[in-house]
């Protein structure tokens, strides 16, 4: 005589039920080709799934996790990031607004493209980039150094290109492009041959500071040096490798006039040009 099963009925709701479903359909309980929550309640009975706490992280934990998806997706590691939120959203800690921040991030990922870059980037692998801007104008690049950097609040690819036409800055960095991401509306990537460099052009610019500046700068990965002169009182030097002009200019303009501009000369005079023009816009008379 064959031995027949117990049953037992569960009163849960439709939406316990499909979270059951799922989590049988994950394991691979499953009747042909549907989810059995038979089979998930039986290997949970046999402890061949264990449960474990899911309410006993502490907020220090979260907060930090939740930082760490901010700093992933600023530095473009898109893919680390969205490991990390799908593993905050199965624990039943978060708060609703947190909750609703994360499930906002994964429903507004970035496009395939974006993806495919950031994988050409973590391989060193240069690659070919076709695309078109917010305002409908196509772009093609041969990129052999790359890298997603945020400046000013947005998130911008800073690569080493082949190609130089339209490009305005000074001759040693005329490489060098700084890509505003979230202008680009469509995007085809595609491996190249070739070598990939190790970093973006680089020149050295000499800066020194004065009054408080000099007291308060804080030294930065790209300072080569950082120093008190020792023939002027209270004159901090530093030297920076710095890749764009346009970026640097708008960084130390904010300091003016405790931050003059030594070396190079192109630099600084790029520095002077914009004082001359904002000299004009102000009806200050200048000596040439």
């Amino acid at each position: 005589m064959s031995r027949k099963g117990q049953s037992i009925t569960l009163s849960i709701s439709e939406r316990d039920k499909a979270e059951l479903e799922a989590i049988a359909r994950e394991f691979g309980m499953m009747w042909g080709e549907e989810p059995n929550i038979s089979k998930l309640i039986k290997a949970i009975a046999q402890r061949k799934l264990l449960i474990g706490n899911n309410n006993d992280w502490k907020e220090p934990r979260i907060r930090a996790l939740h930082r760490c998806i901010n700093a992933l997706t600023d530095i473009g590691q898109i893919e680390q990031a969205q490991i990390i939120a799908n593993l905050l959203l199965e624990r039943s800690e978060l708060s609703l607004p947190l909750r609703g921040e994360i499930e906002r991030f994964l429903e507004n990922l970035p496009p395939p493209w974006r993806l495919e870059i950031d994988r050409y980037i973590l391989r060193e692998e240069p690659f070919q980039l076709s695309y078109q801007d917010a305002a409908e104008r196509v772009f093609n690049f041969t990129v052999r150094h790359a890298k997603v950097t945020p400046h000013e609040k947005r998130q911008y690819l800073d690569c080493w290109c082949e190609e130089t036409e339209g490009n305005f800055d000074i001759p040693e960095l005329v490489h060098n492009w700084s890509l505003r991401l979230d202008r680009i509306t469509e995007a085809a990537v595609m491996p190249i041959s070739g070598e990939w460099r190790t970093n973006l052009a680089e020149i050295e610019v000499e800066m020194h500071l004065f009054a408080g500046l000099a007291f308060a700068y804080q030294a930065k990965p790209e300072d080569e040096i950082n120093e008190w002169l020792p023939d002027k009182a209270r004159v901090r030097r530093v030297v920076r490798r710095v890749s764009s002009t346009f970026w640097f200019i708008r960084e130390v303009m904010q300091y003016a006039p405790d931050c003059v501009v030594i070396l190079p000369e192109n630099v600084r005079d790029r520095l002077k040009e914009k004082l001359r023009t904002l000299c004009q816009l102000y009806d200050i008379e200048t000596r040439e």
